[in-house]
């Protein structure tokens, strides 16, 4: 199986089991159009989506202790990522292809199911002082299938914030969609949160969530 049939059987594993695209410069520079996240209504940022209540706080404690804070939208359920079982050869492979991208391991997922199809993953960059930018352009970049990228700065809230969007084909319907993602940097640590949907959620519908995390990241005390 070539890495992209092992990329989405990684990810329905992950999907079914832990809870429930090459660009190149020139992508990016006709893509990636620099934006100062100043009220961009509609494709590809829908700043007109405002951010969902809060019923919690992630990142103090609780089930994912993080480098940062943020709220949890309602209705919606953390859990950390395990780390792999070092004698399960075949289901290392599986999570090592889900969990850890362009130099950045997963840790927590945000399961948003029982309100809207979709998640949000939190992830942790792996070198110590790697920027926001750095790190997002890499996870970006890592991943097969991905087209548009787009980068945009912003300060929601307490941390400068750093926004990618990209559209993803959706084999089983046929249909480019787009998916988001931010990082920040506080200290030597760099963390990222992605917000995707699952196989027929509509994405915009994980935006008031995703927003709530962005607009109310902090870095721990």
């Amino acid at each position: 199986m070539d890495i992209v049939g092992r990329r989405a059987l990684a990810l329905a594993a992950l999907t079914i089991g832990l809870l429930g695209g090459c660009t190149d410069g020139a992508d990016r520079a006709g893509g990636g159009a620099e934006d100062d996240g100043g009220g961009a209504t509609g494709e590809p940022w829908h700043d007109e989506v405002t951010a969902a209540g809060a019923a919690g706080t992630i990142g103090a404690g609780g089930p994912c202790p993080l480098p940062v804070t943020f709220d949890l939208a309602e209705g919606w359920r953390a859990k950390a990522v395990e780390a792999p079982d070092p004698g399960d050869e075949l289901g290392n492979e599986v999570v090592e292809a889900l969990t850890r991208r362009g130099g950045s391991t997963v840790r927590c997922e945000l399961d948003g199911r029982a309100v809207t199809p979709g998640f949000l993953r939190v992830w942790t960059v792996d070198g110590a002082g790697t920027s926001a930018r750095q790190a997002l352009e890499a996870f970006v970049d890592a991943e097969e299938g991905l087209t548009e990228p787009q980068y945009r700065e912003t300060r929601p809230g307490d941390l400068d914030v750093v926004e990618a969007t990209w559209l993803r084909r959706r084999v089983l319907t046929d249909e480019d969609l787009r998916e988001w993602a931010l990082a920040v940097q506080v200290g030597d640590r760099t963390v990222l949160v992605e917000a995707s949907s699952t196989s027929f959620g509509e994405p915009v519908d994980l935006l008031p969530a995703y927003r709530l995390a962005r607009d109310t990241l902090a870095g721990q005390a």
